[in-house]
């Protein structure tokens, strides 16, 4: 137990929810709620995308993964990273020229039907909730790690602190809150990382890892077939990263498209120069931690090697610093998460019966109210691998609807359907039966990592069907694509 982790952890906790009554005082208009009216600044909104972006699996994941299987881990922190890359080339500027609010809008206005609102409504919601999971399972590993409370407690707080903040001021006090924990995050892993490096330089730099760890495609670790793991995770997180809604919501809030590219290009170097550092400490594990490897806990590594490398109060300070990192990785990507959740139950379910605003807040609390009770029953995951899923289930679904309904004239309302229903179903579906009835072998590796099999059904099927019903192509599909390539100069 540290005692200093529990006052970080306090003090960051007291800091996010005053930064969100802060925000309150702004937040007057649905357009404040949803979007911070279109005011947030390209370098404001890419440190706020940082923030919500670095998530469990990257603060904690990538680090014990490398440590468990080897350098083939190093591609989720390249496409975590390249995924913005994609995201700015194919669709950052016409996505921010739709004017919309939401996924669920942009599918509306562009397909001209309300069944693909509803779909891409549910599907915001699914993804929302997957990907909350690991956030609320890491919450609770780390508080227990540092103070000794119960595992349940971590969930409870983030489920807490997060639905009283995006409550308390929506985008406005959100895009405050995840700028001040980009930084903290940087800060907190790379400190104690350069440390922990040169501590390791001093003891003469002893070896790391046998000839299979540092092999690409060796298998190390038990993989069952690595050259599919690392296809379809590659696939999952090049592809994924377009269809997160609560990435994509962060697009929405600012001018035109010009300042959309900006923004993606500022997230490619805050995000280079945070994903330096967890594999160095997944790394480092390998020496200072190797019972971490065989108790399975390697997602703690970031967490306990501080306190193993220096102990004293100088290992507990690192720890402390690290823990506080770790939370704002929670909150951070749990208010983008219940900010995108509850904005699609507002709109679609909740505002014309109550008001935007109100319902935006009763959304708040479904949206962390779920996630929560399912922590509780589903057994641990790698973090790394649960976001994996999120993004496999994004890259199989929102990824060919932007793709194609930006860039193809011939994309019909019939195409979309049948595209978002066979993408969600079947990679919905594989994550779901990986979770709850914990398959082993090469099953467990098709279900877990789908996106090599899901995401080419679904192009496929919305291309198909599309060519099959060009009579249910929308009549202003020319008019609407006109206007999201547009350039900026002759809209704004």
């Amino acid at each position: 137990m540290n005692p200093f982790a529990m006052v970080a952890v306090v003090a960051l906790i007291t800091a996010t929810i005053g930064m969100g009554l802060y925000g309150l005082r702004f937040s007057r208009t649905t357009s404040d709620f949803f979007v911070a009216s279109r005011t947030v600044r390209p370098f404001a909104n890419a440190t706020a995308i940082s923030g919500e972006y670095l998530s469990a699996a990257s603060f904690m994941g990538i680090a014990g993964l490398v440590m468990v299987y080897g350098i083939d881990m190093l591609w989720y922190p390249v496409g975590y990273t390249v995924g913005y890359l994609v995201l700015l080339v194919l669709i950052a500027a016409p996505l921010r020229r739709s004017g919309a609010y939401t996924l669920s809008d942009f599918a509306e206005a562009r397909l001209e039907s309300t069944v693909v609102r509803r779909i891409s409504s549910a599907l915001v919601v699914s993804i929302g909730w997957l990907y909350l999971l690991p956030q609320m399972q890491a919450a609770g590993l780390t508080l227990h790690l540092m103070t000794g409370a119960p595992v349940a407690s971590g969930g409870i707080v983030v489920a807490i602190v997060v639905g009283l903040t995006v409550m308390a001021g929506g985008m406005r006090s959100i895009t405050l809150v995840q700028s001040f924990q980009y930084w903290l995050k940087l800060i907190a892993i790379a400190v104690p990382s350069v440390l922990i490096a040169w501590a390791w330089m001093r003891a003469g730099s002893p070896r790391l890892g046998n000839d299979a760890w540092s092999e690409p495609l060796s298998g190390f670790g038990g993989r069952d077939n690595p050259f599919y793991s690392n296809l379809s995770l590659v696939m999952a997180t090049f592809l994924g990263t377009m269809g997160l809604p609560h990435v994509l919501v962060r697009f929405y809030t600012i001018r035109n498209g010009r300042a959309a590219r900006r923004t993606t290009l500022n997230v490619l170097v805050l995000l280079s120069a945070f994903y330096v550092f967890p594999p160095l400490l997944g790394a480092l594990g390998r020496h200072y931690a190797p019972d971490l490897l065989t108790n399975g806990n390697a997602d703690s590594v970031v967490l306990v090697l501080p306190q193993r490398v220096f102990g004293g109060i100088g290992g507990e300070l690192l720890g402390a610093l690290v823990s506080a990192g770790a939370f704002a990785a929670f909150l951070s990507t749990a208010s983008g998460l219940v900010l995108s959740i509850a904005g699609v139950m507002s709109q679609d379910l909740l505002a014309k019966r109550i008001g935007a605003v109100a319902g935006f807040r009763i959304g708040t609390a479904i949206a962390v109210a779920i996630p929560l009770a399912l922590t509780m029953e589903l057994a641990q995951h790698s973090l790394a691998e649960m976001v994996a899923m999120a993004f496999a289930v994004a890259a199989s679904t929102f990824c060919p609807l932007l793709v194609l309904g930006i860039w193809w004239r011939g994309l019909s309302t019939a195409g979309a359907v049948a595209g978002l229903v066979v993408g969600g179903v079947s990679s919905l579906g594989a994550v779901a039966t990986a979770l709850f009835l914990h398959p082993t072998g090469l099953l467990h590796t098709v279900l877990v990592q789908p996106a090599a099999w899901t995401v080419p059904l679904s192009f496929a099927t919305m291309m198909v069907v599309s060519y099959m019903t060009p009579r249910l192509i929308p009549a202003n599909a020319a008019i609407t694509l006109g206007r999201l390539h547009t350039p900026d100069k002759f809209v704004d």
